[in-house]
């Protein structure tokens, strides 16, 4: 999964090199944050939070397929 999250981080951003994807246990949830530089936090997060909704959803589905539990957290 941290894979998957990190080529489209660094697919979407000006700086790849700056893109950090940590990945941790939760309790029963996978938690996947990204970290990303400040100038390149709205491209990530997109319209309304439209790119980080559809990271979520390409991320839960490919989670379904594992039945694991996937949060996405953008900071």
């Amino acid at each position: 999964m941290r894979e998957l999250v990190e080529v489209i981080a660094k697919a979407l951003v000006d700086h790849p090199e700056e893109v950090v994807v940590t990945e941790r246990e939760d309790g029963k949830a996978l938690v996947i944050e990204v970290k990303v530089a400040e100038s390149d936090m709205g491209k990530v997060i997109g319209k309304q939070g439209r790119i980080a909704k559809a990271i979520r959803s390409v991320v839960k589905a490919a989670a379904a397929k594992e039945d694991k539990k996937v949060i996405v957290d953008i900071a």
